[in-house]
C-alpha cells in the first residue's frame, strides 16, 4: 500500500512563502545599497545574498529602483510611526522631545547601515539625481519635522527651553543622534591608532540625550536629570509617564 505523497516545505525562496521571500530580499538589499550605493548594488547580488533566484526578487520589486525605495521605506515609515506615537503622549515639551531624540537614536541603532543610505541618497540629490528624496520629505520628513519644531517652539513659549534657534538646534540634535552611526568605520580605525574604549549603545544613548538636554532646557540640571531618566526607561516606562498614569487612577 502506498503512502499518501506529501506536499515538498516551501523554501525561502519560494513564492509559497512571501513574506519571508520578501524579506530576506529586503535585508540583502539593504546591505549591499548601504555598501555600494544605489548605483553601484548589483541585483544578482542581492538575490544571492537572499538565497532567492533574481527571477524572484523581479516577482517582488519590479526594477532596482524599487526595491531600493522598499527598503527606505522599510526604515522610515516604523520611524514615522515611533516618533508620531510618543511626541503625542501626554508630558511636558521637554519629556516629548527627549523622547524623540531616544526613538531616533533606537531606530538607526538596530539598523545602522539606514544612516548611510540616506546620507548617500543626500548626497545623490545634491546632484540631482535622487528619486527618493521628495517621496521621503513628503510622507516621513516633513511630518516628523513639524512635529519635532512644534515641540522646540512649545518649550520655548513655556519657558522650559532657552531661547534657542529652533531652525539651528533641530539639525545639531539630528547631527548629534546619527553622527555616531555614519563614523563608525572612521571611528574603528582611530581607536586602532589610538586605543579608546568604545562605549556602549546604551552609553551612546544617555551621552546623547545628555548632550542635547544640557543645552536646551532653561533650568539646565533639571534637564540633565530628566534625559538621564529617559536613557534609562523607555517610553512605556518613564517614571513620569507612570506617575502620571497613577494620578489618573485616583
Amino acid at each position: 500500500m502506498s503512502l499518501p505523497l506529501q506536499p515538498a516545505p516551501a523554501r525561502r525562496g519560494s513564492r509559497r512563502q512571501p513574506q519571508a521571500s520578501r524579506n530576506a530580499i529586503l535585508e540583502a538589499a539593504l546591505a549591499e545599497f548601504a555598501q555600494e550605493g544605489l548605483v553601484g548594488a548589483r541585483v544578482d547580488a542581492i538575490a544571492d545574498a537572499a538565497g532567492v533566484n533574481k527571477a524572484l526578487l523581479y516577482y517582488y520589486f519590479r526594477d532596482k529602483e524599487t526595491l531600493y525605495g522598499a527598503v527606505l521605506d522599510r526604515f522610515f515609515a516604523p520611524l514615522h510611526q515611533r516618533i508620531m506615537t510618543v511626541t503625542e503622549r501626554p508630558g511636558t515639551a521637554g519629556e516629548r522631545f527627549l523622547q524623540y531624540v531616544r526613538e531616533h537614536f533606537d531606530a538607526i541603532a538596530e539598523s545602522p547601515h539606514y544612516a548611510r543610505i540616506f546620507m548617500g541618497e543626500l548626497m545623490t540629490a545634491s546632484r540631482g539625481g535622487s528619486t527618493q528624496l521628495e517621496q521621503l520629505l513628503t510622507r516621513y520628513l516633513v511630518p516628523i519635522g513639524q512635529r519635532v519644531f512644534g515641540l522646540v517652539h512649545e518649550g520655548i513659549a513655556g519657558g522650559e527651553f532657552r531661547k534657542v534657534n529652533a531652525a539651528q538646534f533641530v539639525p545639531s540634535s539630528i547631527g548629534a543622534i546619527v553622527h555616531y552611526f555614519l563614523t563608525a568605520p572612521l571611528r574603528q580605525k582611530f581607536n586602532s591608532m589610538i586605543p579608546v574604549r568604545e562605549a556602549s549603545i546604551e552609553a551612546r544613548r544617555a551621552a546623547v540625550l545628555d548632550f542635547i538636554a544640557a543645552a536646551l532646557f532653561s533650568d539646565r540640571e533639571a534637564g540633565i536629570r530628566l534625559a538621564a531618566s529617559i536613557a534609562e526607561h523607555p517610553a512605556t516606562t518613564h517614571p513620569s509617564a507612570l506617575s502620571r498614569k497613577k494620578g489618573k487612577r485616583k
